[in-house]
């Protein structure tokens, strides 16, 4: 039986974040801490960021985080938001010289895909967009019955292929892919499967309209109940 590995726990790191070791020289730092126990790691990662095929990628990145904020001359405390993020998605690609750009979607969202590809070729992009029931496949292939459908009195309900919208932007030799609304585990299938590298512009989230960090924004009223294990 292997030893079980002892678990980054950043997020509850206990220390302020200014303070931490990751952030300040000399900083703090707990004893699970994975920028002083995976020192090797870090040295792996770093030798992988500076070398291509990641080191234009990486730099080109970081370049679009710092002009994504006004004020910085005046240090952080001043710096104030200047983008959305489908502009930072055009102004990177821009950076990456690239210029067909893939386009995932959820179908449910497909009026807003409408708009995004509509922005995609305002500013001079080739889009390839493909839906998520691309195919037209049943999701009695994947052996689900009428009960597991969105609808069960569907005679035909068609799967989500992620897959399938994955090879197909291969297939179009897209340069950069971009998901929009993809579900949970949909866009992991994606990822998986697409050659080129990607980009989120929007998560699913039914409820919450999209914006799945309104919970826990809201975990100390409306959401308290995820205090608790979930049935």
């Amino acid at each position: 039986m292997t030893d079980t590995p002892q678990l980054p726990q950043c997020a509850i790191c206990p220390f302020d974040w200014s303070e931490r070791w990751c952030r300040a020289a000399k900083g703090k730092a707990p004893s699970d801490c994975p920028s002083l126990r995976l020192r090797d790691l870090a040295d792996t990662s770093v030798a992988c960021m500076v070398a291509e095929p990641c080191a234009t990628f990486a730099k080109q990145a970081s370049l679009q985080e710092a002009s994504c904020y006004g004020g910085r001359t005046e240090g952080y405390g001043a710096v104030v938001p200047l983008k959305p993020r489908i502009v930072e998605i055009v102004e990177f690609a821009r950076r990456l010289g690239y210029r067909r750009l893939g386009l995932a979607f959820c179908i449910g969202l497909r009026a807003e895909a409408a708009v995004v590809h509509e922005i995609l070729t305002t500013n001079g992009f080739e889009v390839a967009s493909v839906g998520c029931k691309v195919g037209g496949k049943p999701k009695s292939l994947l052996g689900l019955g009428a009960s597991d459908q969105v609808d069960p009195n569907a005679a035909h309900e068609t799967m989500c292929n992620p897959i399938f919208q994955a090879l197909a932007l291969n297939e179009a030799r897209s340069e950069f892919n971009i998901l929009l609304g993809l579900c949970v585990g949909h866009d992991s299938l994606f990822f998986k499967h697409a050659t080129a590298m990607g980009t989120v512009l929007a998560v699913k989230d039914r409820l919450l309209g999209h914006n799945p960090l309104a919970a826990i924004f809201q975990y100390e009223s409306y959401y308290r109940y995820l205090k608790q294990p979930l049935p």
